[in-house]
C-alpha cells in the first residue's frame, strides 16, 4: 500500500495540480479573465444569495389553459361536422368543462358520434397505458357532449408548464444574464432567479407578455367608429394599438400567418428614416403563406398583432415573396430589442402572473459572502488545530491533503461553471469534516495496529489497507444521499448536493492517494522506528 511507482506518483500529482489550477480564474478580475483563451475562462458563478439579483415567482393562468382547451374542442367539433357535411343547430356551446352540439337529423347522430370520437386521443405517458383519453364523448337526445376529464386537464397543465419554462429560459438568456435558475414549483408556478440583475422591471415586462404574434388583414368594410357603435362583422373584432394614444382597428379574426412560423427577429434601423425597427424572417411554410396573403391583398392594410394589440398596420404595396419583412412603429432602441426577444423566444402557451417578487441587493449579497467566508474559515481552522493537537506530524499530512481537497473542489466546480450559493459553501465546509474523518479512521487504525505489536512501517501499511473498506462504505452512502438530494431537491438544496457530491469524490482521492503518497515519501525518507501519531 505504501509503494508508489514513479509514474503513479507523477500521475497523482499532475491530476491534483491540473484540477487545482482550474480554480485559478476565480482569483482574477472577470474583465481580465475574458481576455484569456476560451478554455481558461471557466469560473465559479455566485448565486443569487451571494451577488444579489432578482427573484420572481410566476403563476400560470390555469383558467386560461382550461378555456383555451375548451375553445379548441369547440372549433374541432365545428370543423369535423362541417367536413363530414353533418348538420347541427344552435352552434357548438361550451359549458361546464364540455362542448355540446345538437345534431339536426336523428339519422346523422351515429355518424356524428363516430366522427367526433376520432377527436379523442389516449393521454400520453403512464396514464396512456391505463386507457384514459383526453375527451369523453357521450350522447343523449340528439345532443353530443364532449367532456374534458380532470386527468386530461392536469396533463395539459403539465405540458403548458414545461413549455412555459422553456420559453421563459430562452427569454431570460436573451438578456445576457449569467446562470439564471428557472424551475417548476408546485403544480402551476415557475421560479425565476437571475443573479446580478438588480432591476427586475424589464424582466417582468418580458415574462409578462405572452407574445402571441399574429399577422391578420385589416377589415376595410367597416370603420372603427361603426365597430364601436356595434356594427361589427362576426368574422372581425375591434383591437387597440399597442402604442399610445390608443387607436382602434377593425381586424379580421382569420390568422394569415402565426408567430410560430417565425425563425428569426432582430432589432435594426430603417435605412431611410434611421428609426429603430424589427426585422423578421419566416420559415418555408410561413414564407409561402405570407407570400400568398400579400399577393391576394395588394393595396390593402394588414395588421401585425401581439397579444391582441396592433403593433403596426402597414399597407401591402407589393407582394412580399422573400419571407422577410420589418415592423416599424414608435419604437425606442430598447423596446425594439425587447420585441425582437419576444418574437425569437416564441409565444407563451398561457399568461404568467408575478405572485412574488424579491430583489436581493449587492450589499446583502456581500454580507452573505462575508458570513459564509467567516464560517468556512472558523470551521477549517478548528479542524486544522484539532488534527495538529491530536495527530501531530500526521495531522500536518492530513491538513495538507484537506487543503488540496478544497482546492480540487473549487477547481471542479469552476470546470463545471457551477453556481456557488450559501448552501454550497455549507457543503464545502461539511466536506472538510468528512475529509478529516477519513484521515481519522486511517490514523486510529494505525494506532490499533501499533498497540497490536506491529512495527511502524507495517502498522502504517495495515492502517491504510484495513481502513479502506470502512471509508468507502461511509462515503458511498453519503454520496447516495447527495444524489437523492440533487434529483429530488430544488434550488439551494441541489447546490448543497453538488458541492457535497464533488467533495466526496475528491475526499476519496486525497485520502487514499494524496495522504498515502505523502506518508509513503516520509517513510522512505525517515525509515521510522516509531510513528509520531
Amino acid at each position: 500500500m505504501l509503494y508508489f511507482t514513479r509514474w503513479k506518483a507523477l500521475g497523482i500529482i499532475l491530476t491534483a495540480l491540473i484540477v487545482c489550477l482550474c480554480a485559478v480564474p476565480n482569483f482574477f478580475p472577470e474583465a481580465q479573465v475574458k481576455t484569456w483563451p476560451a478554455w481558461a475562462q471557466r469560473r465559479l458563478v455566485l448565486g443569487l444569495d451571494l451577488q444579489g439579483g432578482s427573484y420572481l415567482l410566476l403563476e400560470v393562468d390555469s383558467n386560461y389553459v382550461k378555456k383555451e382547451r375548451l375553445d379548441q374542442v369547440r372549433d374541432d367539433v365545428r370543423r369535423t361536422l362541417r367536413d363530414a357535411k353533418i348538420g347541427f343547430t344552435g352552434g357548438v356551446v361550451v359549458r361546464n368543462d364540455a362542448a355540446e352540439v345538437r345534431i339536426t337529423k336523428e339519422s346523422d347522430v351515429q355518424a356524428a358520434l363516430g366522427k367526433l370520437r376520432e377527436l379523442s386521443q389516449p393521454l400520453g405517458g403512464l396514464m396512456g397505458s391505463s386507457g384514459q383519453r383526453d375527451l369523453e364523448v357521450s350522447e343523449a337526445g340528439g345532443v353530443i357532449r364532449l367532456t374534458v376529464p380532470q386527468a386530461a386537464m392536469l396533463d395539459r397543465m403539465r405540458k403548458t408548464i414545461e413549455q412555459s419554462i422553456q420559453i421563459v429560459e430562452r427569454r431570460v438568456n436573451e438578456l445576457g444574464t449569467v446562470e439564471p435558475v428557472i424551475q417548476r414549483q408546485g403544480n402551476d408556478r415557475i421560479l425565476v432567479q437571475v443573479p446580478g440583475l438588480q432591476d427586475p422591471t424589464r424582466l417582468k415586462k418580458l415574462l409578462g407578455e405572452t407574445a402571441k404574434m399574429e399577422f391578420r388583414m385589416v377589415d376595410t368594410t367597416v370603420s372603427p367608429d361603426q365597430a364601436q357603435q356595434g356594427k361589427l362583422p362576426p368574422e372581425s373584432e375591434l383591437l387597440m394599438s399597442a402604442s399610445p394614444p390608443p387607436t382602434p382597428y377593425v381586424v379580421k379574426k382569420q390568422v394569415l400567418v402565426a408567430g410560430g412560423d417565425l425563425i428569426d427577429a432582430q432589432a435594426t434601423f430603417d435605412q431611410r428614416t434611421s428609426e429603430p425597427v424589427v426585422s423578421f424572417k419566416f420559415n418555408t411554410s410561413g414564407a409561402r403563406k405570407f407570400a400568398q396573403a400579400t399577393q391576394e391583398n395588394v393595396g390593402l392594410p394588414f395588421a401585425i398583432v401581439l397579444d391582441n394589440k396592433v403593433i403596426s398596420a402597414p399597407r401591402i404595396n407589393e407582394p412580399i415573396t422573400g419571407g422577410q419583412g420589418q415592423i416599424s412603429g414608435s419604437f425606442t432602441v430598447q423596446s425594439a430589442n425587447d420585441l425582437a426577444i419576444l418574437m425569437r423566444a416564441g409565444a407563451l402557451p398561457a399568461p404568467l402572473t408575478v405572485v412574488e417578487e424579491r430583489t436581493v441587493g449587492p450589499g446583502l449579497g456581500q454580507d452573505s459572502i462575508e458570513k459564509g467566508e467567516l464560517a468556512a474559515y472558523v470551521g477549517s481552522i478548528l479542524v486544522v488545530v484539532f488534527m495538529l493537537l491530536t495527530y501531530r506530524l500526521f495531522g500536518v499530512f492530513a491538513n495538507i491533503a484537506v487543503a488540496i481537497n478544497v482546492a480540487m473542489i473549487f477547481g471542479l466546480l469552476s470546470l463545471l461553471n457551477a453556481t456557488l450559493t450559501l448552501p454550497g459553501i455549507a457543503g464545502i465546509v461539511l466536506t472538510v469534516g468528512i475529509a478529516v474523518d477519513s484521515n481519522v479512521l486511517i490514523y486510529e487504525r494505525i494506532r490499533e495496529e501499533l498497540r497490536g505489536g506491529r512495527n511502524a512501517i507495517s502498522a502504517i501499511d495495515a492502517g491504510f489497507k484495513r481502513a479502506l473498506a470502512t471509508i468507502l462504505d461511509s462515503n458511498i452512502t453519503t454520496f447516495i444521499a447527495a444524489a437523492v438530494l440533487f434529483y429530488i431537491g430544488t434550488g439551494p438544496v441541489r447546490g448543497f448536493a453538488v458541492t457535497l457530491g464533488i467533495g466526496i469524490i475528491t475526499t476519496v482521492f486525497t485520502a487514499f492517494t494524496m495522504t498515502r503518497l505523502i506518508v509513503a515519501w516520509w517513510v522512505r525518507w525517515k525509515r521510522p522506528q516509531s510513528v509520531p501519531i
